[in-house]
């Protein structure tokens, strides 16, 4: 008889010390190699919003020298958690892992209820049942006009980027995921798919899309009765306690099974817990799958650019299997978005905590699609497709933006009766 053996907790990491994060700081030689690359460093030309400069406020900060102020606040909460930085220095500093440490230690510095006020936040966008009912209420105001007149109402930032991301979250909340022939985890089963705190929201189409691929691929698939959050987005915004708690609660959901996600962010969070270091990205997984040869997908006569998020460029090894994969379907023409190098802006919830910043980085985007124009826009990660939604309606474009699996099952010849 299999007896299944539930994961006990792993202990959580700790708060990192001002010494450690001192340590992680001083391996910076200031060489400035990292400058060129950093996206708000190219926006605003400051020295204090680069890699570089980011590091010697933190240097100054943890050890008495500089206080934390609004304005050396604002240097460091304008950071994108993009990354390119690590991949161009060649002191191989650890950039990510510091400001997340240094976020953290500015969270538990801060006051209580600046404490409470970004903790409940956070655990409101990472709530899969608030994020599913957002997705109706986005779609009630979207078709009674609502949205539009709300839209053109002077608002503060805050609540103008969150309108425009329920007007997109009113397009990619429609689609319904079904539930695969056998959803019972003691039944055998191929693999689990992760829902996350935005997957029938955000991520809807692409779960479905993945659902009826891997049916037609031969995979039996199982959908967890919760969504459950990855972590990542308390990790970044200076709760890794929290981040920690719900990563492990992750291993207990999933643990012991093959685990598959659609989201690029999500993936590369999971991949960190000890018991979930195999999670498969969705476009590597059935890329990696034998294709039978009498599935051929239907020709499609389209252009599409292909969009390559930081998560995904940076943190998963890059994206290869969403170009052999979009490369099955007949006469479509793909190519990379330029300068996917370059970070959209969207960046977990920076877009909503600095949408002039995350604005500024959307137009350039915005700049190649209206030059290039293309039919479709694909990106595996979620917060990635909203923002370039929202850009993409905004300036009167007709250009679908989706998950590469979602093209694809898109294309999937009616099944034999």
């Amino acid at each position: 008889m299999n007896t299944q053996v539930t994961p006990s907790p792993l202990p959580f990491a700790p708060r990192p010390s001002p010494q450690t994060l001192l340590q992680l700081a001083d391996q910076c030689v200031k060489c400035g190699y990292c400058l060129p690359h950093c996206p708000t460093y190219a926006t605003t030309r400051t020295e204090a919003d680069s890699p570089r400069g980011r590091i010697a406020l933190i240097q100054g900060w943890l050890t008495g020298q500089l206080a934390m102020t609004p304005q050396l606040a604002a240097h460091l909460d304008r950071c994108l958690l993009c990354r390119a930085c690590e991949a161009a220095c060649p002191s191989l500093v650890a950039y990510g892992e510091l400001m997340d440490g240094a976020r953290a230690q500015r969270m538990h510095a801060a006051s209580v209820w600046q404490r409470i006020g970004m903790q409940g936040t956070v655990r409101a966008l990472s709530n899969a049942r608030l994020m599913n009912a957002l997705g109706r209420l986005a779609r009630v105001l979207e078709a009674s006009g609502l949205a539009r007149y709300l839209g053109a109402i002077p608002h503060v930032r805050t609540l103008t980027a969150a309108l425009r991301l329920l007007r997109s979250l009113a397009i990619t909340a429609r689609t319904i995921i079904p539930a695969p022939p056998t959803t019972n985890a003691s039944e055998h089963t191929d693999l689990d798919l992760f829902l996350g705190c935005s997957g029938a929201s955000a991520q809807g189409g692409a779960l479905a899309a993945t659902v009826a691929l891997c049916e037609r691929l031969g995979q039996r698939v199982h959908l967890a009765p919760e969504a459950v959050c990855c972590g990542a987005m308390q990790r970044h915004n200076g709760f890794p306690e929290a981040a920690d708690r719900a990563r492990d609660q992750c291993a207990q959901v999933h643990g012991g099974r093959p685990l598959v996600g659609v989201s690029s962010a999500c993936v590369a969070e999971l991949r960190q817990h000890p018991e979930l270091t195999a999670t498969a990205e969705v476009c590597d997984y059935l890329d990696r799958l034998p294709w039978p040869d009498t599935l051929h997908l239907q020709p499609l006569a389209q252009r599409v650019l292909v969009h390559e998020p930081c998560s995904h460029r940076r943190l998963l090894g890059g994206n290869a299997a969403v170009y052999r994969l979009l490369a099955r379907i007949p006469a479509l023409t793909v190519a990379p978005l330029p300068d996917n190098a370059q970070c959209c802006g969207a960046a977990g919830t920076y877009l909503l905590q600095q949408p002039e910043q995350a604005a500024a980085l959307l137009d350039a985007k915005l700049h190649h699609l209206r030059s290039l124009k293309p039919d479709v826009i694909v990106t595996t990660n979620p917060g990635c497709a909203l923002h370039l939604l929202a850009g993409v309606r905004e300036s009167g474009l007709m250009i679908d933006v989706c998950h590469p699996v979602e093209l694809l099952a898109r294309q999937l010849p009616s099944p034999s009766i």
